[in-house]
């Protein structure tokens, strides 16, 4: 067995490893708009020293949290028109860089843990929630507030003006003065025209400050989520971040939504409590009575009343809620739990379908529902003893203030007018006082959103911070220096726990090379090739390409966006970057023409295409991308040996100049590949064992001619 082909590594290699990536090289069929596969890494041995200084400003810039200043090509891309349908403040920034974790001390209890973690969480999403009113923030974010924190001021005090209004009109009533009576009704009208308008305007404001800060925080972790394929990276480490699709919609939207009106009603409440205890005081005065021979007076007695009945029922609501929080999140996360098993039933559908899976798929989900079903049923428990309180007091607050005002009246030191007043400031302070009883429930509900949005925020920290400490293992990525395609230097690739998949790998491909990579199953074949794409990034050692070459992936189960066959085919560039004609000529070259009249149907392609015909889709989008290099992942396994032939050949001849890298177990794929490495799984990682021409540059040529005849394509290897 040859030994494996070693290559020699650049003087420099070790001190230039950790260079970032450009922007892939644009292909003749690109617009501006289209998005491009993963592309070759920068240059980390000849890079040019000004723009080493500007790389390291944009570097600097990022790590401050200032927004980076693109190239002047990407410049003129974003002088290009936002879609019509994008939210005009859809531009969230993660402006405040993410705090270190604090690691709870030894010598606490698991429940001093648990409360160090949760009180982590909510400080972890208020600092990138507060980023809405910061310097990348949304430029209406301080004008609505202004605005809503100035309308329920003023509504206060049209709250005033309508108590008032109260203590005349039964005055008059008491008093029989019609003139008085018939005035102060049409002075009503205006009073409640301009509190119904305030009211209206404070929607206005509280829905849409909710909505933009929703759209601004959604954008921003998305837009993390997202970059240098944590989405992926999420499924590969531990941590509280299962199902972040339910917790970027559902709760996300919770935990932006209800600070909202928390802050609106504790201000309203604050300022209504302040106003109207000033009332109860001054109406009511101090009671007077005698109890057993001792003249006992209370001063400001409704304002003491009230003070007491609030304290009573948020203390009781406080007793019997104190588990509201941790039901709260256990619902929420058995809610996301069921959904997800809905949607892997309706994804696998042909699947579950030809296997007869029906009756066991519904085992599954009717052990997922009930627990949901059973967790709803705890925290059914609770709000039926918060009910309880509420209902209580709602019923009590309007009867207390006219009993306790009752002496006074019978003996003529207040009039009719001042009882109703007193009974309409109580209940206000009251409802102010009590204002956490009514909202509880939403208050341990935003709770729980909070914490599990900011736990898929820590796990997007963690990922963020090891992209920047070079301590934790990381694969380096940058370029080669003798004018390889593809170099791994001394690339080993690990867990996330530091578990060897793949070690010291030392490859070189040359440009046009077709490499075979075999080896049995769980040998790190398919891993090696995600640390290839950048995907992987737990490891040591280096990937290099070379410069401005650009890399497409072709996996075993291509992906099928939603849309029209043009989209899906075009993808992930956008579908209007080719000509109808070139598509199609595509769809023909790969055995689809018989689709080519449906190009413009929206269908579930996903469900529609069998497993050969999107392998197939896979390769027309490779013809139509015409890449430097293609990273075949098992891409013919769900065709048959005559469609596999075929599709390698027409690879072959429409893209002459690609280098392949393949990863497959059929033997047959080794007449189409110049070149073969072998892993072999070993302890500590699986290792390279041989790397062997199938075909001796001498004869390519030769060969090539044999199989694809003479002329353009049939001389170039």
């Amino acid at each position: 067995m040859p030994p494996a082909k070693h290559k020699p590594k650049p003087a420099d290699s070790a001190t230039s490893r950790g260079a970032d990536k450009p922007r892939p090289a644009k292909s003749h069929h690109e617009k501006p708009r289209q998005s491009k596969p993963r592309g070759a890494p920068k240059s980390r041995a000849h890079e040019a020293p000004q723009d080493k200084l500007q790389e390291d400003k944009l570097r600097q810039d990022k790590a401050q949290g200032r927004k980076a200043q693109p190239p002047a090509d990407e410049k003129q891309r974003e002088k290009q028109p936002r879609p019509a349908d994008a939210a005009p403040e859809a531009i969230g920034h993660a402006g405040s860089p993410p705090p270190e974790a604090n690691e709870p001390g030894p010598k606490l209890t698991p429940e001093e843990t648990e409360r160090a973690r949760k009180k982590y969480l909510l400080r972890r999403f208020w600092i990138s929630g507060r980023g809405y009113w910061g310097l990348h923030g949304d430029r209406l974010a301080w004008p609505l507030t202004i605005g809503l924190l100035v309308l329920i001021c003023v509504n206060v005090g049209f709250q005033y003006g309508i108590n008032r209004w109260n203590r005349a009109i039964f005055d008059a009533i008491e008093q029989r003065d019609a003139n008085t009576v018939y005035w102060l009704s049409a002075v009503f009208l205006p009073l409640v025209a301009g509190s119904i308008s305030l009211v209206v305007a404070q929607v206005y404001l509280r829905m849409t400050m909710q909505r933009r800060w929703r759209s601004w925080l959604t954008t921003s972790v998305i837009a993390r989520w997202l970059d240098h394929g944590r989405y992926y990276q999420l499924n590969l480490v531990k941590g509280d971040h299962a199902n972040p699709e339910a917790r970027l919609t559902e709760d996300l939207r919770i935990a932006t939504e209800s600070p909202v009106d928390f802050i609106a009603g504790v201000l309203n409440a604050f300022l209504s409590a302040s106003t109207f205890i000033v009332v109860l005081w001054t109406i009511g005065g101090a009671l007077s009575f005698t109890l057993g021979g001792l003249a006992i007076t209370v001063p400001g007695f409704l304002v003491v009343t009230a003070v007491i009945y609030a304290a009573i029922t948020s203390t009781s609501m406080f007793g019997i809620g104190r588990r509201f929080v941790q039901l709260s999140e256990d619902k929420n996360q058995s809610e996301a739990e069921f959904r997800y098993v809905l949607t892997r039933v309706r994804e696998n559908g042909e699947s579950i379908a030809l296997l007869g899976g029906e009756e066991e798929e519904s085992a599954g989900i009717d052990r997922t529902f009930a627990g949901v079903l059973g967790r709803w049923a705890r925290l059914t428990g609770q709000h039926m003893r918060t009910a309880l309180v509420s209902q209580v007091s709602s019923l009590f607050a309007p009867v207390v203030p006219i009993l306790l005002c009752a002496p006074k009246f019978l003996d003529g030191s207040m009039s009719l007018g001042q009882v109703m007043q007193a009974a309409s400031a109580f209940a206000i302070v009251q409802g102010a006082f009590g204002w956490l009883v009514d909202n509880y429930p939403r208050l341990a509900d935003w709770n729980a959103s909070a914490h599990r949005i900011a736990s898929l925020m820590m796990s997007l920290d963690v990922l963020e911070r090891a992209e920047k400490n070079d301590t934790l293992g990381r694969i380096q990525h940058g370029e080669t220096a003798d004018g390889a395609m593809l170099s791994l230097d001394d690339l080993s690739v690990t867990l996330d726990d530091g578990t060897g998949v793949v070690k010291e790998t030392e490859v070189e491909i040359e440009p046009g090379e077709r490499v075979l990579v075999s080896g049995e199953s769980g040998s790190g074949k398919s891993t090696l090739v995600r640390a290839i794409a950048g995907l992987w990034p737990w490891g040591s050692g280096g990937v290099d390409f070379h410069p401005g070459k650009r890399l497409f992936m072709l996996p075993q189960r291509p992906y099928i966006p939603s849309g029209t066959l043009r989209r899906a085919t075009a993808y992930p560039a956008a579908a209007d970057n080719w000509k109808k004609a070139e598509i199609t000529a595509a769809l023909d070259k790969v055995g689809l023409g018989y689709l080519k009249d449906r190009l413009g149907d929206e269908a579930p392609w996903d469900q529609t295409l069998s497993g050969g015909e999107k392998q197939r889709l896979a390769f027309a989008r490779l013809l139509l991308h015409a890449p430097d290099i293609v990273v075949l992942d098992e891409a013919t396994s769900a065709l048959d040996e005559k469609s596999q032939d075929k599709m390698m050949q027409t690879v072959i001849q429409e893209l002459p100049k690609v280098t392949i890298i393949s990863v497959a177990h059929r033997a047959e794929l080794e007449a189409f590949h110049t070149r073969k490495i072998t892993l072999e799984r070993r302890e500590g990682g699986a290792k390279l064992v041989s790397d062997v021409e199938l075909v001796p540059k001498r004869k390519r040529g030769l060969l090539q001619r044999a199989l694809w005849g003479s002329g353009e394509n049939g001389d170039k290897g």
